[in-house]
């Protein structure tokens, strides 16, 4: 295969090893920021304030254990740092959040669970945290009921939080799902045991409340993708329904998964990934990455994976992004296990439309474990962290600007701050006669490849003047759950706006 330039146009090789040309790398870039990050960023969230918080906990340290835990807030725009204190316990002693789960609540907080009781084994934390945004601080909450390190936490479309997997307080895997509600007397109930979901389980809200697992994760341990039902109370089991296709399911460690724009269309894509068990497709290494891409299309009676274009190379703790003109973006990443010098450098874009896969410009900076990719309102990818072994911390911030950044792009003038299910609402822009798409995304709150978060809501357009848009948005709160959106609109070549802050509730 030929490798990246600069030049408008490459050829690719397809999976029959025709020659292709595809869109090069013209009119998208990357940047090294002028200064670093002040922490390793293993987790990172986007608040509808436009800052973006970065914690860590103990970092992968084991020296750091149970010493002040910074977190930051970055001003992106400003270029600025803010120190958060520690969050402490009872007894006043810092909570370590490294690997730990997290997910938005309605009002625009980060819920944050689990994390670090101990290393080498790993324990789990049973500590439940809020990062309030405005006033920028934590906020203690009740407890879970037993630890989580590596585990998953996932917005449902009551507001409500499901938390699953990761290791307890013993050190074993935690099989008892369980909800976090502000209305619930001792703030989470749980489930009775399911079955052993990984680490890290990638999990997605679907159109019925229902929760499917895309059969990516963290670490070795394979368990074949499944829709999750849950009951109507926690005295019931939650039930389980296997999701067949998969290809080279066992290669699902340091994967990631999308749910792929519009969210109504309900397909969720599984991207790269490997195992450390076995060779891959002729590379005789164990870690090895594969370039495998499948789609889960979980609409149909009986919801099953297929083969989609693969990846141009091979990537295992790779990032996925969701961008506005409703592609998706793929950097970060290696060919091997925690191997910076087999880093794949040059990105990757997805079309739906196309069913295909374009290679754009190349990073500068390698990134593996620990790292996380995120977008920002205005369309641009921030790249952060990298963490190939214990105290080898990357702190270098890269931007990426795809193509449209380079355009003339259409503007909002004006548009609700807040939203309810099934609004009609009107917004205001001089481009009315150019717009092709409505869409909401959910903003980015992401660790280890793992992001239940982003999603992107096509917001239909009812009618249009010279100078307005009549849309009206979805009444599922599944298809959106509450909470805060970054509204963009994108004219008939693609091209987005900057976004605006709304509330849906």
């Amino acid at each position: 295969m030929t490798q990246p330039n600069n030049k408008t146009t490459l050829l690719e090789e397809t999976d029959s090893g025709t020659l292709i040309a595809q869109a090069g790398t013209a009119g998208n870039t990357w940047q090294v920021l002028s200064y670093q990050a002040p922490i390793l960023p293993i987790h990172a969230a986007l608040f509808h304030t436009g800052k973006i918080l970065f914690f860590c906990g103990s970092g992968n340290d084991p020296s750091h254990l149970n010493t002040p835990y910074n977190s930051v807030l970055w001003d992106v725009n400003a270029g600025t740092f803010i120190y958060q204190g520690p969050p402490l316990n009872s007894n006043n002693q810092p909570i370590d959040l490294f690997c730990a789960g997290h997910s938005f609540t309605p009002n625009g907080m980060l819920m944050v669970a689990g994390g670090t009781l101990q290393y080498d084994p790993f324990y789990g934390l049973p500590t439940a945290l809020m990062f309030d945004p405005i006033a920028e601080k934590w906020i203690s909450m009740p407890s879970m009921n037993n630890g989580r390190w590596y585990p998953t936490l996932l917005t449902l479309g009551s507001g409500r939080i499901l938390a699953v997997s990761g290791l307890g307080i013993d050190g074993n895997l935690n099989q008892q799902p369980e909800i976090y509600s502000s209305t619930f007397a001792n703030g989470w109930n749980a489930f009775p045991r399911t079955s052993a979901l990984p680490q890290y389980a990638q999990l997605f809200l679907l159109s019925n409340g229902n929760v499917f697992y895309s059969g990516a994760q963290m670490g070795a341990t394979s368990v074949a993708p499944r829709i999750l039902t849950l009951p109507g109370t926690f005295t019931q089991p939650i039930t389980e329904q296997v999701v067949p296709g998969l290809q080279f399911p066992d290669c699902g460690n340091q994967a990631t998964s999308v749910l792929l724009p519009p969210a109504q269309d309900q397909a969720v894509m599984i991207i790269g990934g490997g195992n450390t068990t076995s060779s891959i497709e002729g590379n005789t290494s164990p870690n090895a990455a594969i370039n495998r891409v499948n789609i889960a299309l979980l609409n149909r009676p009986n919801p099953t994976y297929y083969g989609s274009r693969n990846l141009h190379y091979a990537r295992m703790h790779l990032s996925a992004v969701l961008l506005p003109d409703r592609t998706v973006f793929v950097c970060n990443g290696s060919q091997m296990n925690e191997n910076t010098t087999q880093s794949m450098l040059p990105a990757e874009i997805y079309s739906p439309v196309t069913n295909s896969w374009t290679v754009v410009a190349k990073q500068n900076v390698p990134r593996v474990y620990h790292s996380i990719a995120l977008l920002l309102p205005d369309g641009r990818v921030v790249t952060a962290g990298g963490n190939p072994q214990r105290t080898v911390d990357e702190l270098r911030l890269e931007i990426y600007s795809p193509a449209y950044m380079s355009r003339s792009r259409p503007i909002i003038q004006s548009a609700p701050q807040a939203l309810s299910y099934g609004l009609q609402f009107t917004i205001q822009t001089p481009q009315a006669a150019n717009i092709q798409w409505v869409s909401l995304i959910r903003p980015m709150a992401t660790t280890h490849s793992c992001d239940t978060e982003q999603r992107l809501v096509d917001v239909p357009i009812n009618f249009r003047n010279a100078t307005s848009l009549n849309v009206t948005v979805t009444n599922n709160q599944n298809i959106a759950p509450p909470g805060w959106y970054m509204l963009f609109i994108s004219d008939n070549n693609g091209t987005p706006s900057v976004a605006t802050w709304t509330q849906l509730s």
